[in-house]
């Protein structure tokens, strides 16, 4: 093979290889939702109560409403966001919104309270997410944060910049306190990272220096080294412990398993804790990481979208576009 050919492979061994990292934070985030679920609003510790062997197996337990395996609404949103990026060839925000309005009037399992007034409401997808923020004061959840897997790989390769600004315009279609837009177009920017090999717990400050000057106390706090989850000064539920309790959950651990399992034995809002975590671990780790015990039984309805049920393979082809986009 001539160095020309020897290139060709190497590139193209490193494509599969970004890939397969794609995948893995599609699908790790997605996992980690449907591991979480059953445990949600639940007690620290109760996860490795119930499973205290790593790779035991029986996880995946359902419960609380949830069916073995079964992911929320998290994924649900997550699966609408990247369906609308390959469909309309890049970001259609109308396109998206109408998406998300059909998905929240068709009665899903879950839907957060302040997602389903912006959705439900009659205002358009350019004034909804605002309008409910001026009255309620209520934006900073973590609503906008746990879909964001799918549109951090489809943005990847386009830059920081462009990147986290794509995830500040999807999350304002529901979200309109900047606190949730600053913490989705951060889980962007570690994630490009993480595509391209790199270490995102390294990139962290020069992420934390494109976040808008209002927001960067607060989320350098919860993304330094020696922040733990118990220092959190709000339930995890909100954009910015819910990001740092991810990122610590990839700091203190070695693996997709151990990072998605330390997540879940937080307590609290475990499925999107547990999905946001298995973005990043996903997306470090690659696919294979991710037991196989796990994505077996995975599956993602979509109300409102017919009878349509997603499981891992569907998942691995939507990550896999968005990746070669």
């Amino acid at each position: 093979m001539n160095d020309q050919g020897v290139q060709r492979e190497r590139e193209r061994r490193e494509e599969e290889q970004r890939a397969l990292r794609a995948v893995g934070a599609v699908l790790g985030s997605a996992v980690g939702d449907a591991l979480g679920a059953p445990f949600e609003f639940g007690p620290e510790g109760a996860f490795s109560a119930r499973f205290p062997a790593v790779g035991q197996g029986g996880e995946m337990c359902g419960g609380g409403g949830w069916d073995p395996g079964e992911a929320t609404d998290d994924t649900q949103m997550a699966v609408l966001v990247g369906e609308s990026l390959l469909e309309c060839g890049g970001l259609e925000l109308p396109d998206v919104f109408r998406r998300f309005r059909r998905w929240a009037t068709s009665e899903p399992k879950d839907i957060g309270l302040q997602t389903e007034a912006v959705l439900c409401g009659p205002d358009d997808w350019d004034t909804a997410a605002a309008l409910h923020f001026q009255s309620s004061q209520r934006g900073a959840g973590n609503g906008a944060l746990m879909r964001a897997a799918t549109s951090a790989v489809y943005f990847a390769d386009a830059g920081r910049s462009a990147t986290m600004d794509a995830g500040r315009r999807i999350a304002a279609l529901t979200h309109g306190d900047r606190a949730a837009w600053e913490g989705t177009a951060l889980c962007h920017e570690l994630v490009r990272v993480a595509l391209d090999g790199d270490d995102p717990l390294a990139a962290v400050p020069d992420a934390l220096a494109e976040v808008h000057p209002g927001h960067r106390a607060r989320y350098a706090t919860v993304l330094a080294p020696d922040w733990h989850p118990d220092l959190a000064t709000e339930f995890n539920g909100a954009v910015w412990p819910c990001l740092g309790s991810a990122v610590w959950a990839l700091r203190t651990t070695s693996s997709y398993e151990e990072a998605v399992r330390a997540a879940i034995d937080l307590g609290g809002d475990t499925d999107t804790v547990a999905a946001v975590t298995g973005t990043l671990a996903g997306a470090v780790h690659g696919v294979a990481g991710i037991p196989a015990r796990w994505t077996e039984p995975l599956h993602v309805p979509l109300p409102g979208f017919g009878e349509r049920v997603l499981r891992a393979p569907e998942l691995e082809i939507l990550a896999r576009g968005l990746a070669a986009r």
